[in-house]
């Protein structure tokens, strides 16, 4: 079985906010309600900065806290993938996993249950991509199966450093971004 993530590539992400888009069109999101957003890091100081435009979302954690609070299992790591999803019916709304997730990346859908990221689960199944991915004019994010030694996210993690959100977490999250 597959173990799905995602890497990056920070330096042809240029914030376009397509990936945002195509992400509340395909999963039919509330308006003012986002599963992925942009950010921008800026280091250094003048004249050296460095400016770092992430497009963010789940993070899809092998070692999942939203996971590991939820009272009735509605937050689960679904078999195909090992994709963080939600079962919407068993979700009581009790907010555990969204002060659990360090990455801030759930929220409470207007019909009461948490929210996120699901990779376009439904998509992947079918052989395509996650909406985000496909519409990206920069092609700067590239998904694939983590644990296939020959797949393009792991020849990604070959052609340059990257890293991880907030790896003190603990969480082991699977989406890279290429420096």
């Amino acid at each position: 079985m597959a173990r799905y993530g995602m890497v990056i590539d920070t330096r042809k992400c240029v914030g376009c906010t397509d990936c945002v888009v195509a992400c509340k069109t395909e999963n039919q999101v509330p308006e003012g309600l986002n599963r992925d957003w942009i950010t921008d890091d800026a280091t250094g100081s003048f004249p050296t900065l460095h400016l770092e435009i992430r497009t963010e979302r789940c993070n899809h954690c092998d070692n999942p806290p939203c996971v590991a609070c939820c009272p009735t299992g509605a937050s689960h790591v679904d078999p195909f993938g090992a994709i963080v999803l939600v079962t919407p019916e068993m979700c009581i709304g009790c907010k555990a996993c969204l002060a659990s997730c360090p990455y801030d990346a759930r929220f409470v859908h207007p019909d009461g249950y948490a929210d996120k990221c699901t990779f376009c689960i439904h998509r992947v199944k079918d052989g395509l991509d996650p909406a985000c991915v496909s519409v990206c004019p920069t092609h700067c994010m590239t998904f694939g199966d983590l644990d296939d030694p020959n797949s393009e996210v792991n020849r990604q993690f070959a052609s340059r450093p990257h890293h991880a959100l907030m790896p003190a977490a603990g969480t082991e999250p699977r989406i890279f971004y290429l420096t």
